[in-house]
């Protein structure tokens, strides 16, 4: 398999276990990601997590609070550099967080990583959607 596929492969596996997520289990999430220290996010809930002790949490976090959800990467380009790859695109869909409808219309850059049971998700990063933030301000509030 050539290393562009290799990485539309992982992606395809990426959103596959997001779109999970989004649903409420996160648990799809740790076969596709690295497990490394140096795996980083910086989800569309803000933030940025360091190491994957704390970007499993994060997801774990997030799952809990969306009851359904759908997203689709658009407009996807690949390049790749020895082990490593990244992705760009545009997310599209939307998520139920809080009972609240969001729609979801993000930028998106993903980075792969080559390693020994294939290409790994080692970074994702997403605009910041007011709604999103709005939303998690009012489920805050009432906890």
């Amino acid at each position: 398999m050539s290393a562009p596929d290799a990485v539309r492969k992982a992606s395809r596996q990426f959103y596959a276990a997001l779109n999970s997520m989004l649903k409420g289990d996160p648990a799809s999430l740790a076969s596709i990601g690295s497990q490394s220290a140096n795996v980083t996010t910086m989800h569309p809930v803000g933030g940025r997590q360091l190491g994957w002790a704390s970007v499993r949490v994060t997801w774990e976090q997030v799952a809990k609070a969306m009851s359904d959800g759908q997203v689709k990467l658009n407009d996807q380009l690949i390049r790749v550099a020895g082990d490593m790859a990244y992705e760009v695109g545009d997310e599209q869909g939307f998520v139920v967080l809080g009972g609240q409808r969001i729609s979801i219309d993000l930028r998106v850059t993903n980075l792969y990583r080559r390693e020994a049971k294939g290409s790994r998700i080692v970074h994702h990063h997403t605009d910041v959607p007011a709604g999103m933030q709005e939303a998690l301000r009012r489920l805050q509030a009432k906890h």
